[in-house]
């Protein structure tokens, strides 16, 4: 298993990426989403089904989709989106 994480830290959340290198050669992303501490903490998984050609492009969309996660439930709602709406 290569798992390589990059945590980031963004208000409450802890945005950690989480890439595979599958056996075709390509590579898996997912985000772990955490917040909260000790018995209240929660952790959110998301896992995707595009595959990448390599590490740096499935990071970036892993890191992507976990903040586009965060940002969509911490900004307020008068306030329009500054980048692109999440991957749906």
């Amino acid at each position: 298993m290569d798992i390589i994480q990059h945590s980031i830290a963004e208000g409450k959340y802890l945005v950690s990426p989480l890439i595979r290198h599958q056996d075709d050669g390509n590579f898996a992303a997912s985000v772990s989403i955490r917040s909260g501490r000790g018995s209240g903490m929660h952790d959110r998984v998301m896992r995707f089904t595009p595959r990448f050609a390599s590490h740096a492009a499935a990071l970036r969309y892993a890191i992507d989709q976990g903040l586009c996660w965060v940002r969509e439930r911490s900004s307020p709602l008068s306030v329009a989106p500054l980048a692109l709406p999440c991957a749906g």
